[in-house]
């Protein structure tokens, strides 16, 4: 494929923007080559500004669980607009998204929107903070919370490919906040707690990693947070920013029946707009100012535009209850076909996946935490990346994310994908 108006389109961008792009993962650094930019998308396809035409696997990154341009949302979005963009002020969609939110998910009382899900995991920590007069938290080497100072020590994704899990600017007071813990290793995090006796106010968790592929917990290792977590009182946060209205219609703890203390939201709750939020139950939920002492603000928090995109998104997820068998119907398929043609092709490889999240890991061993994680041969995951841009096919930028599935996929997008990831699999 020709990518010459993208590639004049980076070389513009470096210009005025640190390294092109104003998100680093964006940039390939990964996997080399010049940023696609895109021009418009529908459905399950984007369309760059060279006129290809590619499937997506990214998804925004997650919110376009029904698709891109999704017509519900799309004119809810228009016919609010008219009205006016933004007001600083309360508006009555608020209302109706949050009880729409707190009737779809099990054991929060409350919920409150911000910008995005960065914000949602800063807010969610300061609260619990707040609420247990702690100041340490536990956090996943691997786990990706954002880009707020407490959570990038060994953080995930971008953080791993550009090789600075501790970032500069992190200072060594906010570091040593945060206990660094292995996901999927409860002894490790009993051991933490235990040294810690009664400085821990919180445990944040991806409760199914996303940021450096997708890794489903094991069996037992949320119920064992929780246990740990009650016996020690600590409060439990996920991090459903990811998984939030996208592997069941109340997330995680519907899915496995687990309950958290804090619950982050984002990606499907903004309908592709920049919203995030985060819930708990109610006495948690009023140490938050105005009620009480724990300050959280944002101007642009509730716009109406991401208001109703959102509402619009949630609508559509809570009355076609069918939408999450369908779309790990189409996961499942689109698993066992690569897992066919991989090893067809003498390729080592671990493909893990739930519900609407999957990733292939080019290593044989089981990925199960951020040091299997980085086992994987990164020189074949470039391979594979540029091969399926060749064919037409868009994944991650990075071997450190998961894959998104829509429901906007037709089952002839997944033979496609399966033949052409048979076809680069002979390449390497």
């Amino acid at each position: 494929m020709l990518y010459k108006r993208s590639s004049q389109l980076f070389a513009e961008a470096e210009k005025v923007i640190p390294g092109g792009v104003n998100s680093p993962v964006r940039a390939f650094k990964a996997v080399g080559g010049t940023p696609i930019f895109v021009k418009s998308a529908k459905g399950a396809y984007l369309y760059d500004e060279d006129g290809n035409r590619l499937i997506d696997y990214i998804n925004s990154w997650g919110p376009m669980i029904l698709g891109h341009a999704f017509e519900p949302v799309v004119q809810a979005v228009i016919e609010k607009a008219k009205l006016g963009t933004s007001f600083g002020m309360p508006t009555e969609l608020e209302t109706q998204i949050a009880a729409l939110a707190v009737s779809m998910v099990p054991n929060i009382d409350k919920i409150r929107f911000v910008n995005s899900g960065t914000e949602a995991c800063m807010s969610a920590v300061r609260l619990a903070r707040g609420f247990t007069k702690r100041d340490k938290i536990i956090k996943f080497a691997g786990c990706y919370h954002g880009h707020s100072d407490s959570f990038l020590i060994q953080a995930g994704s971008g953080a791993i490919t550009f090789g600075s899990p501790n970032s500069p600017g992190v200072t060594a007071g906010t570091a040593k906040d945060t206990l660094l813990a292995r996901y999927n290793d409860l002894e490790n995090v009993k051991a933490l707690i235990e040294a810690n006796i009664n400085e821990i106010a919180a445990i944040i968790v991806e409760p199914v990693a996303g940021n450096m592929g997708c890794i489903p917990p094991n069996k037992g290792f949320l119920e064992g947070l929780r246990q740990l977590c009650t016996d020690n009182g600590i409060l439990l946060i996920f991090d459903e920013v990811m998984t939030g209205f996208r592997l069941a219609r109340g997330g995680v703890q519907e899915l496995f029946n687990i309950t958290a203390d804090i619950v982050c939201f984002g990606k499907v709750i903004g309908g592709g707009l920049p919203v995030g939020a985060f819930a708990a139950r109610e006495e948690i939920m009023n140490y938050l100012a105005p009620l009480g002492p724990v300050y959280q603000a944002g101007t642009l928090s509730g716009n109406p535009l991401a208001m109703a995109a959102g509402l619009a998104m949630l609508q559509s997820l809570d009355s076609d209850r069918a939408i999450f068998q369908r779309l790990e119907e189409k996961t499942a398929y689109l698993g066992a076909g690569i897992d066919k043609v991989l090893k067809a092709n003498n390729v080592a490889f671990t493909i893990n996946r739930i519900g609407s999240m999957i990733s292939v890991h080019f290593d044989a061993a089981p990925v199960v935490d951020f040091q299997t994680a980085a086992k994987g041969d990164n020189e074949t995951f470039k391979k594979f990346f540029h091969g399926l841009l060749e064919e037409g096919i868009y994944i991650a930028p990075s071997a450190y994310e998961t894959w998104f599935i829509t429901d906007a996929l037709t089952y002839d997008d997944l033979d496609f994908t399966i033949r052409s990831i048979d076809k680069v699999s002979k390449t390497f």
